[in-house]
C-alpha cells in the first residue's frame, strides 16, 4: 500500500504542474507529428522510419543489457544517420517545405471547380483513359493539386485549352510531337503537353514497369499530383500518388480516385460551415 500511495502522490504532483500552455504545446507537437505521418504514409519513407525505430530500439536494449560494443556501434551508426537523413528524406522534406511556404501544411485550399464542372472534367479524363486503354496508346496525364507544377510545364509545349476527351485524345496520337511526354492538367484546363518528368530512383520497382510508369512515380515522389498512366504494352490504367503506383483501374475506380483532386470532401464541409456562419450573422 505505501508504494501505491507514493505512486499516486507522484502522479498527482506531476499533473498539478501541467498548465494550459503545456497542453497547447503538446497539441501543436501532436498535430505536427500527425501531419508528418500523413505525408510519408504509403511512401518509401515509412519503411525508412521503421528502420530508424528498429535501430533506436536496439540501441536502448543493448544499453540496458550492458552490451558495450554493440551500443557503441549503434550509437556511431545513429550519428551517421543524422547526416544522411536530409538525403534519404529529400522528396518528403521538399514537399513539406513547399506546403509550409504556400501555407498549406495544415489548412486545405478551396475546391478548384464547382461540383458540376468538376464532374464533367472527371468524366472527360476517365473517358480518355478508357479509349486510350482500348487502343493501347501510351499516355501520361498529370493532375495538379495543391503544389503548382510550373517548373514541369515549362519543359513541354504550352497549350492552355479546355479539357475534353476529344482534345486529350488528339494530344496522345502516336507519332505526333505531343505524344511523348506528359500532359499537365490544372483545373478544367490542359496547360501544357509533351512535358518531361523526373524518373524515380527506386531500384526495387518491377522490371515490368517502363519509362512512363517510372516517370509518373518519380514526379509523385516530389509533389502531391495525381499521375494517370496508360500502358502502351498492356493498356492497363494506373495512378501514381505519393511515390507509389496503383494499377488496374477501371472507369468507376479511376473516377473515384481522381475526383477529390478537383473537389475535396473536407473543403465542401468547411464551405458549408462558413456559409451557415455568414448567414447567421
Amino acid at each position: 500500500m505505501p508504494l501505491d500511495f507514493e505512486f499516486t502522490t507522484k502522479v498527482r504532483d506531476m499533473v498539478s504542474t501541467i498548465t494550459p500552455l503545456d497542453i497547447f504545446d503538446i497539441l501543436i507537437v501532436a498535430m505536427i507529428l500527425y501531419k508528418s505521418y500523413q505525408m510519408i504514409q504509403d511512401t518509401r519513407a515509412i519503411t525508412l522510419v521503421k528502420g530508424l525505430i528498429v535501430i533506436v530500439s536496439l540501441t536502448i536494449i543493448c544499453g540496458w543489457l550492458n552490451l558495450h560494443v554493440m551500443t557503441w556501434l549503434l550509437q556511431k551508426s545513429s550519428d551517421w544517420l543524422l547526416i544522411a537523413l536530409p538525403i534519404l528524406f529529400q522528396p518528403e522534406l521538399r514537399r513539406a517545405l513547399e506546403q509550409i511556404g504556400q501555407g498549406k501544411f495544415i489548412r486545405k485550399s478551396n475546391p478548384l471547380l464547382e461540383k458540376k464542372e468538376a464532374e464533367n472534367v472527371v468524366d472527360e479524363i476517365v473517358k480518355t483513359a478508357k479509349k486510350l486503354s482500348l487502343t493501347k496508346t501510351g499516355a501520361l496525364m498529370v493532375i495538379e493539386r495543391e503544389m503548382k507544377l510550373n517548373d514541369i510545364s515549362v519543359t513541354g509545349i504550352h497549350i492552355d485549352g479546355i479539357i475534353s476527351s476529344e482534345f486529350l485524345l488528339n494530344v496522345f496520337i502516336v507519332n505526333t510531337p505531343l505524344h511523348d511526354g506528359a500532359a499537365i492538367i490544372r483545373g478544367n484546363r490542359l496547360i501544357s503537353a509533351a512535358c518531361v518528368l523526373p524518373l524515380t530512383e527506386n531500384h526495387e520497382l518491377s522490371t515490368e514497369l517502363g519509362t512512363r510508369h517510372r516517370a509518373a512515380i518519380g514526379l509523385s515522389e516530389q509533389c502531391d499530383a495525381l499521375i494517370v498512366v496508360v500502358s502502351e504494352e498492356t493498356g492497363t490504367i494506373s495512378v501514381a500518388e505519393g511515390g507509389r503506383l496503383m494499377r488496374r483501374f477501371d472507369e468507376k475506380t479511376l473516377a473515384a480516385k481522381i475526383r477529390p483532386a478537383f473537389v475535396g470532401k473536407e473543403d465542401k464541409i468547411l464551405s458549408k460551415f462558413l456559409s451557415k456562419w455568414r448567414d447567421a450573422k
